[in-house]
């Protein structure tokens, strides 16, 4: 059986979307792939942008800014020694871009100037770490891409 260059167009067609279509389908059916927004309430964050520009540029102002270290118990959140730390509050948000099942926020509640997230609660990679704080009725944000 002879195939004219016409037939041989429509078989290399069919091929290739077939190939197409079986990745497409094996994207949206396999859990491996899944993905998640950032957040559920992603355009309602957006709207507040400008007031995290204004926290961030608030941190900067500083002497210290906040400093973060791993140890054997757990994350260490260092807040700058200058304040006073019972004059600190706010929200620790911590965000695992890999599964939205392992976020978590915290309560800042300080009794010296460490706040200590327990090693049970981070699995190892990459973390998200976002500390939306409180001094004096004055707002800072510390936001940074940490691996654990």
């Amino acid at each position: 059986m002879k195939i004219n260059w016409g037939t041989g167009i429509v078989i290399a067609f069919i091929g290739f979307i077939g190939f197409i279509m079986y990745f497409v389908i094996n994207m949206n059916t396999n859990k491996k792939y899944d993905t998640d927004l950032v957040t559920e309430d992603y355009y309602r964050q957006e709207l507040e942008f400008q007031n995290d520009i204004n926290k961030v540029a608030n941190s900067k102002n500083l002497e210290k800014n906040i400093r973060y270290k791993k140890t054997d118990e757990g994350l260490i959140i260092e807040f700058p020694e200058t304040l006073k730390a019972e004059n600190i509050t706010g929200k620790v948000f911590l965000y695992r871009p890999s599964n939205k099942q392992f976020d978590f926020e915290t309560d800042i509640s300080l009794s010296n100037h460490n706040l200590l997230i327990p090693d049970k609660r981070l699995l190892d990679g990459r973390w998200n770490i976002k500390v939306d704080w409180q001094y004096n009725r004055k707002s800072y944000l510390f936001k940074k891409e940490i691996v654990y």
